[in-house]
């Protein structure tokens, strides 16, 4: 006889120090979801070592992190997801101390194992407008209109999905974002919360008219939903959802590799590089903190200029 399957088991609370840790990163931080996701899963990892190894979390000493790290490299988990962890741990641990919990924060001075840095993947300049430009005349004429101003927006403003799927259709007390379409502005809400202005090109100016026009026919009657890209239910459309439709509308427009949001973004700034040369002024589009972020672009305008230089140059050529 079949027995049934046991049922799920909650996972096991965090101990309270932590909860309050997560809740001041939501409330008085604002950090954004998946960020606090993936604090709240470093944390619990910190637990079970600790618990692992017989020692309070108060009382994890700089070596025992060290073997923890070193262990979990060996077991295959990337240099970039141990960084991710150990930023938690150490964020955690300095929060701890400025409430007099502990005395030494154990992650201090410990980095994680460096691992090869991979550039940022960017539509070719041909690409990126052929991919913009695409119309489909024979789907539906309501999600042809959303589907071109999503695209347009993300290549002409380099916005993140979500600062995309946070804009309003008017400024609002509760507004992450909108758009000014008279002054031709996006006004979003990024990482950190800090809010930043980006110019809206001509043409994502008109296709976002254009979505203006029919988006009613996706609202129910009396609907108050203030987002500014919604579904064909009405209501405001999630990251997920531009990520599915975005890759649909790329392999029908013939895109020469898999298309996602932040590639958008990263053609956006690496294509405005090669233009302008202006690095501090793609920083500031792309709200980036710190310009060595924005610096990744430089290696990819070199990466186009090499290229040309190898198709172009007589003696680059191989005889």
């Amino acid at each position: 006889m079949d027995r049934p399957a046991p049922e799920p088991t909650a996972p096991v609370p965090l101990p309270l120090t932590q909860q309050r840790y997560l809740e001041h990163l939501r409330v008085e931080r604002r950090l954004a979801l998946r960020t606090l996701v993936l604090y709240e899963q470093a944390l619990r990892r910190l637990c079970q070592l600790a618990d692992e190894a017989g020692v309070a979390l108060e009382r994890v000493s700089v070596q025992q992190v060290r073997r923890w790290v070193a262990r979990l490299h060996g077991q295959d988990l990337s240099p970039r997801s141990l960084a991710l962890m150990m930023s938690a741990w150490r964020s955690w641990y300095r929060w701890m101390g400025r409430q007099g919990l502990v005395e030494l924060n154990p992650v201090d001075g410990l980095r994680a194992p460096k691992g090869s840095k991979l550039l940022p993947k960017a539509l070719a300049v041909d690409d990126a407008v052929q991919l913009a430009s695409y119309r489909d005349e024979s789907a539906d004429p309501v999600r042809e209109a959303c589907d071109t101003a999503l695209v347009e927006l993300l290549y002409s403003c380099g916005l993140r999905v979500g600062e995309l799927v946070g804009l309003d259709v008017v400024p609002g007390a509760s507004a992450r974002g909108w758009l000014d379409l008279d002054g031709a502005e996006a006004h979003v809400l990024g990482k950190g919360s800090k809010q930043r202005i980006v110019p809206i090109g001509s043409a994502a100016l008109a296709a976002v008219r254009g979505w203006l026009q029919c988006r009613g026919e996706w609202l129910a009657a009396g609907s108050t939903e203030t987002a500014l890209f919604i579904g064909p239910r009405g209501g405001r459309m999630g990251a997920t959802q531009v990520r599915q439709r975005l890759g649909q509308r790329a392999l029908a427009a013939g895109s020469p590799s898999h298309v996602h949001p932040h590639m958008l973004r990263h053609s956006f700034a690496s294509h405005v590089l090669q233009s302008s040369g202006d690095l501090r002024a793609v920083q500031d589009l792309l709200g980036h903190a710190n310009i060595s972020t924005t610096q990744v672009y430089t290696k990819l305008d070199f990466q186009h200029l090499a290229k040309v230089y190898d198709a172009a140059h007589p003696r680059a050529r191989k005889r």
